[in-house]
């Protein structure tokens, strides 16, 4: 059977649980079968009790208009006689006790579900931590791998430049091209090298030492 709560809030739905329970307790061989009318009693008070203690969205002259006070208070009254009401049909219908288990029972299933929503709550949060934990780990890690690696590879090249043997070479020859000039010169065993210069050629140069080395030519503006 279709929830009654579909069509109907408040006070409307609380009625229309009353008139259900009524209607059917008297054929019904066990609680399941008003289980529905039940479920729309309370969800029907609490509707009223929190229209009752509701502020948000109502304006202050309806809010505390005689007529708006006094349905408020008629509704939660009423409520609270009817509701006594069913819980003592529902004791004769099914022996003493029933109701009082019923509501329970309604009670640990609302706890539960709110121990739940919470404990699902703490568990997203520390998720997200251990997120944003791991994440800081891994830049952490990251940052030292780069930091290595750099490491390395400056060494390396210090190394590779610390073995590298430099000899004065001195001036060979030159020549003039296009407003540039082509300096040639000679070092020791041979070693010879070259670079182009716009102004003019220095008469000795530290070059790289390659013993019986064809020119290499080095641009300079």
């Amino acid at each position: 059977m279709e929830p009654i709560s579909t069509a109907l809030a408040g006070i409307s739905l609380f009625k229309a649980a009353v008139d259900g329970i009524k209607g059917a307790i008297g054929t019904a061989n066990d609680v399941s079968e008003i289980a529905h009318f039940i479920d729309g009693l309370f969800e029907g008070e609490q509707q009223v009790q929190k229209k009752r203690s509701k502020k948000s969205g109502v304006t202050v002259g309806d809010q505390f208009g005689v007529k708006n006070v006094a349905s408020e208070i008629i509704d939660a009254k009423l409520a609270k006689e009817q509701m006594y009401e069913i819980a003592q049909m529902v004791d004769l219908r099914f022996g003493s006790g029933t109701w009082k288990s019923i509501v329970e029972e309604r009670a640990r299933r609302i706890q539960e579900a709110k121990e739940a929503a919470a404990e699902a709550k703490r568990k997203k949060i520390q998720e997200a931590k251990e997120f944003e934990e791991n994440l800081k780990q891994f830049f952490i890690i990251a940052g030292a791998v780069v930091a290595v690696v750099v490491f390395f590879v400056v060494t390396i090249v210090m190394m590779a430049r610390a073995e590298t043997q430099f000899v004065e070479c001195r001036l060979e020859e030159y020549e003039k091209v296009d407003k540039e000039w082509h300096c040639y010169y000679l070092g020791a065993n041979k070693t010879r090298t070259s670079m182009v210069i716009s102004e003019f050629c220095p008469r000795t140069y530290m070059c790289e030492y390659e013993p019986n080395s064809d020119n290499k030519i080095t641009k300079f503006k």
